[in-house]
């Protein structure tokens, strides 16, 4: 069974756009979407394990230029 979470993503100011284009670019997020609200965009990921969620996360959307926050929200 795979893990599934929701990755809500905190921009740098005016960079949701080019933030959310450049992220549709690494291979494993299921969706990227910008959005109103607390959050800019919210990414779907999904990966064998809830490992290898947290190890994704860190080392592609946490590092990508102009991310200024995340929160993961694991699916039950």
């Amino acid at each position: 069974m795979s893990a599934k979470a929701f990755v809500l993503i905190e921009a740098a100011p005016a960079q949701a756009g080019k933030i959310a284009d450049n992220l549709r670019e690494i291979s494993g997020i299921c969706s990227i979407d910008a959005v109103t609200g607390p959050y800019d965009i919210i990414a779907v990921v999904e990966r064998d394990t809830l490992t290898g969620i947290g190890d994704f996360i860190t080392s592609k959307i946490q590092a990508a230029e102009g991310i200024t926050r995340t929160v993961t929200c694991l699916v039950l």
